[in-house]
C-alpha cells in the first residue's frame, strides 16, 4: 500500500504532562548542551530533568568517585519501594542493634537495644543523614547491612547504574564503594517518583524523642532547603575523600530539576554551584507537551470491506520533552498513513505513524492506531450491500 502524509497542527495545544525516556536521559545519551554554559570549579557536575532523565549538561559525569553520605539515596529508595509493596509499614516496630547505634559519622543517637518506629528510622536517615538509622533500616529489611548492600547493587544495575559498587548502606567511607554523577542523577531520577522522600527531605529543623524521653535536635544538611525556593531534597555528602557532594532539586512550573555536584573544595562550593545550575535550567528551558497516548487526532482512515467506511485515529503514546524557551514554535507533527486499510480492525492496531518535527527535523515517531473497532459486514447486512450495489 502507498503512503501519504498528512500535516497536523492543532495536536500540539495539549496541555498534560507526560513522562517519556528523553533522547539525553541520564542513564546516558548526548546532553542538550555540548560544554557548560556556566563556571563552575567542582570536578564532576550534571543537570537534567527528573521526569524525563533529560540531561541538560553535565561534566565528567562517567567519572567514578566517592559521593559519601549520597549513597544513602540507595538506601531510602528501598525502604520507599519496599514501603509501595507492603513489604513493610511506617509503624513497624524496628529494635535497633549495637552494631547499628555504634556508627559513626552523623547519627540521631539511636539507643542501642531500643525501640523506634521505622518511620522515624527513615526520616532521620534522609533528613539528618543518620549513619546509625541507615543500619538499623537495612537490618530490618536484609537481616544484615551486607545483604541489604547486595540488594543496593542489584537495584543499581537494574536501573542501569552501570558505574556504581555499594560497599555499604551509608557512604561511610570504605574501599572500593563509588559512583558517578551519571549515576547519581539516574538514581535521583527514581527517588523522585516517591513524594514522601521530599516529604522528609524538605523539613529544615526537627527532633526525634526516644523511647527512654530523651531528645535529640536534628538539621538539615541541606541547606538550599531553606535558601532556595522550591528545593525539597535530595542529599548530601561529605568526607574527605569525597569532598562535598550534593544532589538538589527544585520543582518549579511543573518541571522538577535535579543538580549533582561532585567533589566540590569548599561545602559553600556545592550550594553555590547547584544553585547557579538550577536557577539555569529554569530560566533557560521549559517541560513542553507534544502529545497525549489515546488523544483523537481528528483524522480517519477509508476502510474497505468493513461495516464502516473508515476508522477514527488516535494516539498509541504520549510525548512530552524539555525544549528552550521559545523552541517549542518551531514544533509540527505529520500523519504517515496508507491510502486505504482492510476490515476487520481491532481498536488499538497500528495504523500508520506520526511523526514529530522540530524545525523541520524529525525527533519522535509515535504509533497511529484505530480508535475503534471495524468488523466485516454479516451475511445479511453483506448480501444486502451486493443487492444494492446491482441496482
Amino acid at each position: 500500500m502507498t503512503k501519504c502524509k498528512r500535516i497536523l497542527a492543532a495536536v500540539l495545544s495539549l496541555c498534560l504532562w507526560l513522562p517519556m525516556t528523553g533522547a539525553a536521559a541520564a542513564s546516558g545519551g548526548r546532553p542538550l548542551e555540548d560544554g557548560q554554559p556556566l563556571s563552575l570549579v567542582s570536578p564532576a557536575v550534571l543537570l537534567a530533568e527528573t521526569d524525563t532523565g533529560t540531561v541538560i549538561f553535565e561534566k565528567n559525569a562517567d567519572e567514578r568517585r566517592e559521593v559519601a553520605s549520597i549513597t544513602k539515596l540507595m538506601t531510602a529508595l528501598l525502604v520507599l519501594e519496599a514501603l509501595d509493596r507492603g513489604d513493610v509499614a511506617l509503624t513497624d516496630q524496628v529494635t535497633v542493634s549495637p552494631n547499628a547505634a555504634a556508627m559513626k559519622g552523623s547519627q540521631a543517637l539511636l539507643d542501642a537495644n531500643a525501640v523506634y518506629s521505622l518511620e522515624d528510622l527513615l526520616r532521620t536517615t534522609i533528613m539528618a543523614s543518620a549513619n546509625d538509622s541507615a543500619v538499623a533500616l537495612s537490618e530490618y529489611l536484609c537481616g544484615t547491612e551486607d545483604n541489604f548492600v547486595a540488594r543496593m547493587n542489584q537495584r543499581a544495575g537494574e536501573l542501569g547504574m552501570t558505574n556504581t559498587c555499594y560497599v555499604n548502606c551509608t557512604g561511610y567511607p570504605q574501599d572500593g564503594q563509588y559512583t558517578t554523577a551519571r549515576d547519581v542523577a539516574r538514581l535521583c531520577c527514581e527517588v523522585a517518583k516517591h513524594p514522601r522522600y521530599n516529604q522528609y527531605a524538605s523539613v529544615w529543623i526537627d527532633k526525634l524523642t526516644h523511647p527512654g524521653g530523651r531528645v535529640t535536635d536534628l538539621t538539615n544538611t541541606n541547606r538550599l532547603v531553606r535558601f532556595y525556593q522550591g528545593c525539597d531534597g535530595f542529599k548530601t555528602g561529605s568526607t574527605d575523600g569525597a569532598k562535598f557532594c550534593l544532589a538538589a532539586t527544585a520543582e518549579k512550573n511543573g518541571m522538577r530539576l535535579v543538580a549533582v555536584v561532585l567533589g566540590a573544595p569548599k561545602s559553600q562550593t556545592r550550594f553555590d554551584e547547584a544553585r547557579a545550575m538550577l536557577d539555569y535550567g529554569f530560566s533557560t528551558y521549559q517541560r513542553t507537551v507534544i502529545a497525549r497516548k489515546g488523544d483523537l487526532l481528528g483524522e480517519s482512515l477509508p476502510v474497505k470491506g468493513g461495516q464502516t467506511e473508515s476508522v477514527e485515529l488516535m494516539l498509541g503514546s504520549g510525548l512530552s520533552m524539555l525544549l528552550r524557551n521559545g523552541q517549542s514554535s518551531g514544533l509540527s507533527m505529520e500523519l504517515v498513513l496508507p491510502e486505504s486499510v482492510q476490515a476487520p480492525i481491532a481498536a488499538g492496531d497500528v495504523l500508520g505513524t506520526v511523526q514529530v518535527l522540530l524545525d523541520g527535523q524529525i525527533i519522535a515517531r509515535l504509533n497511529c492506531l484505530a480508535a475503534h473497532d471495524v468488523l466485516r459486514p454479516g451475511f445479511i447486512e453483506g448480501l444486502y450491500r451486493i443487492l444494492n450495489n446491482w441496482r
